[in-house]
């Protein structure tokens, strides 16, 4: 719960940070702008709100790890969602807009968070997952929008080194095995999801388990 509302609480300072320019630069999401990015985060703020006050009966069907829908193909841009989250980005018009909207849905969705019973179940993507599942999942969206933040942005601060530690742990789990302690856990988190190839070395690290690499996860 704690890596959750702090990797969260950092992402929006570092967005309430940006000057109007930056949102027009390019992220680290192949053909997104950070404004298209910001605005995709406050989509993702309202799932949170919308998941957290949807319980659920019945057994979890997922945890962390199984909520990830992965792909061993790079997104198109061709899916509706993202489309449409392109269009919205560029209806504000005004950055400072679009920093509000994800100041006022982050906030509230932080403070659900941070209300949350970890052991609750609720309901999400056809799934049945406890409260602290779907959180912990999120703290691996957050790190890495996070990093699509920065990706050219190399002036404004970077995630929460634990929420890095968390993300590339679950990323490991949902990979089947951990990537080598010679990666930093952000390059561990850039090449483990394709944001980046692997160098000549880092590929001749990985092993058998550069065939596995990257994994795009939706």
């Amino acid at each position: 719960m704690d890596h959750f509302v702090r990797s969260w609480a950092a992402l929006r300072a570092a967005v309430a940070d940006l000057a109007d320019e930056d949102f027009a630069r390019p992220s680290g999401c192949a053909g997104w702008l950070v404004r298209d990015l910001v605005c995709h985060l406050v989509i993702d703020a309202q799932d949170v709100l919308i998941t957290l006050v949807t319980p659920a009966d019945g057994e979890p069907t997922a945890d962390a790890a199984g909520y990830w829908h992965v792909s061993d193909e790079p997104p198109t841009g061709a899916d509706p969602l993202d489309a449409l989250t392109v269009r919205l980005a560029a209806a504000y018009g005004d950055p400072a807009l679009l920093k509000f909207h994800l100041d006022d849905v982050g906030s509230a969705a932080g403070r659900a968070a941070g209300l949350a019973d970890p052991a609750r179940r609720v309901a999400t993507q056809d799934m049945v997952l406890t409260a602290g599942d779907y959180l912990a999942a999120y703290v691996l969206e957050w790190t890495l929008h996070h990093l699509d933040l920065t990706a050219h942005l190399p002036h404004v601060p970077g995630p929460p080194a634990a929420g890095l530690a968390a993300s590339r742990a679950l990323l490991a789990e949902i990979a089947g095995g951990a990537v080598p302690e010679s990666f930093t856990d952000t390059d561990a988190l850039l090449v483990g999801t394709g944001r980046r190839a692997p160098t000549a070395a880092e590929r001749a690290a990985l092993g058998p388990a550069a065939a596995k690499l990257p994994l795009f996860l939706g």
